[in-house]
């Protein structure tokens, strides 16, 4: 979760609770549809590089609709459109290719409206979301147990993308979560690559150094905690085990290791504009 302009976030939690109900319902729905027409699918073909995202993910095995899902072997990706009431335009996401567990996906938007509120959330979610939980991920995995989770993402993101981030959305539950009524108890992010101005929710709280980079981490609360590593440099090209992230905030007496890792979500949020991300290879290894 995220907040270009700080002083605005009064009154977004009531907003927020709404979303985990329009979310699990829609994506129930969606991935009920899409599983039965593609379960077998273990490729699709790619849309044109350069053609509009739009005509792209109509002419592919992509998708255009709020909350539209593409199953791709353990992940699948969700065109969350949550915050798409503050603003107007659209957004699609399309798949282009899978090898075993690697991932190749982009996703296209145009977004105007609240300068300040998160329009979407197009991503590849491995475990729980709203309204389902995925088969053969490893996860939930309970902190303690201190199991790698590995991860591989090499990305490009267009010019002039807007305001916007590329970023890793885990999320913490105090037990094993079946469904969208049980609510994350904490959520991690790990801002990449961030455009336009973009910037967390909460406070700075301090840097870290974590997989050869520098980030700072912010805190803040929306009904459940969000911690945001935001790397002080963008880049392109991941390599990270995400239990060090975790690890960093079980030290702090952030996060207690009691709870479970229940799902990993890579992808971008965006506020406004116009941009293009395209995931060449993605990957997650729960060890």
């Amino acid at each position: 979760m995220s907040d270009l302009m700080p002083s605005r976030r009064r009154g977004r939690r009531t907003a927020l609770t709404a979303r985990t109900a329009r979310i699990g319902t829609a994506v129930a729905a969606a991935l009920a549809v899409a599983a039965s027409l593609t379960a077998a699918s273990t490729a699709s073909a790619a849309p044109s590089p350069r053609a509009p995202g739009k005509a792209s993910a109509k002419a592919s095995a992509g998708t255009c609709d709020a909350f539209g899902t593409i199953p791709m072997g353990k992940y699948y990706v969700n065109n969350n459109l949550w915050g798409q009431d503050s603003g107007q335009g659209w957004q699609c996401a399309w798949d282009t290719h899978r090898s075993g567990d690697t991932i190749g996906w982009g996703t296209e938007w145009q977004w105007s409206g609240v300068s300040h509120e998160v329009k979407s959330f197009t991503s590849a979610v491995l475990g729980w979301h709203w309204g389902w939980q995925s088969d053969a991920t490893e996860l939930p995995v309970r902190l303690s147990d201190n199991r790698s989770v590995r991860t591989s993402w090499r990305y490009a993101v267009s010019p002039d993308p807007g305001t916007m981030n590329v970023a890793y959305d885990l999320w913490l539950h105090d037990r094993v979560a079946e469904d969208w009524e049980d609510q994350p108890t904490d959520e991690v992010m790990i801002w990449t690559y961030r455009s336009g101005g973009a910037g967390p929710l909460g406070q700075k709280t301090g840097t870290v150094n974590i997989g050869g980079a520098t980030w700072d981490l912010y805190q803040g609360d929306i009904g459940w905690k969000v911690h945001s590593f935001v790397r002080t440099s963008n880049t392109t090209s991941v390599g990270l085990d995400l239990n060090d992230f975790l690890r960093a905030l079980q030290q702090r007496g952030s996060v207690s290791p009691a709870k479970y890792l229940s799902s990993v979500q890579a992808g971008t949020e965006v506020f406004t504009g116009a941009g293009r991300l395209d995931t060449s290879a993605y990957s997650v290894d729960v060890g």
